[in-house]
């Protein structure tokens, strides 16, 4: 009977680390769900946005989506979620743009015709690229807004902890990848895991900016009690809204006007 349980044991424990070293191998995929689909803003029915590629110093290509302000204007630099091509957020820029507000809006790395993979490390040098990108033609720090849906929440932070901007844009944004994927994955040991972390709850106290959290109150994907804890964490000023009935990114409905008017305001109280 011990000897039974014994390889039962040895079973399991076998089955358990060919398990562990699967997930660590292929961690990005569970992270990541890059759409390489490339299409024009013209194809989209966005006839005032502009392709740009950007080249990053290792040798990739980075396709961006920018449609320019209206003078007095800031101008959105939008890090999507992890998954969808740019032409799934068409709407959102069309809606900015109307409002005169302009929109850069960058595709990670295999999503959307940029070249290369998908990482944390990637990710953020190619928006900080961005933002760069966006300085050099002309637009002032001062009237750049960072917006990070979802994932790209982690991504819009490390930005601002290291570059002026105007303000922060958070939705749906998560706590830190390790506790989200402890959430899923409660038998693995994520901790040890995990490459790439994100982790906001860390990099939001080095941000000192206005900011601003939208989260959906009936988020199945990241829980509302992590913007909550976020916010908590940010220094002032900052602002949070959580939406009764709301799921993970709501660019639908009040959302966007909700944005808008912070926008709105928060262009307001610059020093004339």
């Amino acid at each position: 009977m011990l000897l039974i349980l014994k390889v039962v044991v040895a079973i399991g424990a076998a089955i358990y680390a060919a398990a562990v070293g699967v997930m660590y191998i292929a961690q990005r995929q569970f992270i990541y769900f890059p759409d390489p689909s490339r299409t024009t803003p013209a194809a989209a029915s966005l006839p005032h946005v502009s392709e740009r590629i950007l080249s990053t110093p290792d040798g990739e290509k980075i396709v961006a989506w920018y449609g320019k302000a209206k003078p007095g204007q800031p101008t959105i630099l939008y890090f999507p979620g992890n998954g969808g091509a740019l032409e799934l957020r068409r709407e959102t820029i069309r809606r900015y743009l109307e409002r005169g507000r302009g929109m850069f809006m960058m595709a990670y790395r295999g999503y959307s015709g940029s070249t290369g993979s998908p990482s944390e490390a990637a990710n953020v040098a190619d928006a900080k690229l961005a933002y760069d990108t966006l300085v050099k033609e002309g637009v002032s720090p001062d009237d750049i807004i960072l917006y990070g849906e979802s994932l790209g929440s982690g991504v819009a932070l490390q930005v601002a902890r290291e570059n002026k901007v105007a303000g922060v844009i958070l939705d749906s944004p998560y706590t830190s990848i390790v506790e989200l994927a402890a959430m899923y994955y409660p038998w693995l040991p994520v901790g040890w895991l995990l490459k790439d972390r994100y982790d906001s709850i860390g990099y939001i106290r080095d941000v000192h900016v206005p900011l601003f959290i939208l989260h959906g109150e009936a988020d199945d994907v990241v829980p509302v009690e992590m913007g909550k804890r976020l916010f908590q964490a940010a220094n002032e000023p900052k602002e949070i809204r959580t939406i009764p009935g709301g799921g993970h990114v709501i660019h639908d409905g009040p959302s966007f006007g909700i944005i808008d008017h912070w926008i709105s305001r928060l262009r307001a109280a610059r020093p004339k």
